[in-house]
């Protein structure tokens, strides 16, 4: 099993900064992919930047140049730093890791989800 621990989440004001954490433990190999995700009420959670084991990273249109991933390898911990907010961020963040366990299978998990609202 894998356990997520999400923070960083909160209520700040539109051109705010945030920066989201997500802290993975438990039976791990090695860690394939680890990303962020979002929901807001009445929509479809969407992927929002992931970032791989060679340090590959990828965003969703809406946030390049606003939302930077990174990791801490060591601490098998996924960063999301969000600069710019705009109310239309307003969402719950869900931390994905895609992993591979001590016996060699691979499994995805997610994080318990942290809000973030935007005021404008």
């Amino acid at each position: 099993q894998v356990q997520l621990v999400e923070s960083g989440g909160g209520l700040v004001q539109a051109g705010g900064s945030l920066r989201l954490s997500c802290a993975a433990s438990g039976s791990i190999r090695s860690i394939n992919s680890m990303g962020w995700y979002r929901q807001a009420p009445g929509k479809q959670r969407e992927l929002v930047a992931a970032i791989t084991s060679s340090g590959r990273t990828n965003y969703v249109d809406s946030v390049k140049g606003r939302f930077t991933i990174s990791r801490d390898v060591a601490r098998n911990t996924v960063y999301l730093q969000i600069h710019s907010l705009k109310p239309e961020d307003t969402s719950v963040y869900y931390c994905n890791v895609q992993v591979t366990d001590p016996f060699g299978y691979g499994g995805g998990y997610w994080g318990q989800g942290t809000l973030v609202t935007v005021s404008s």
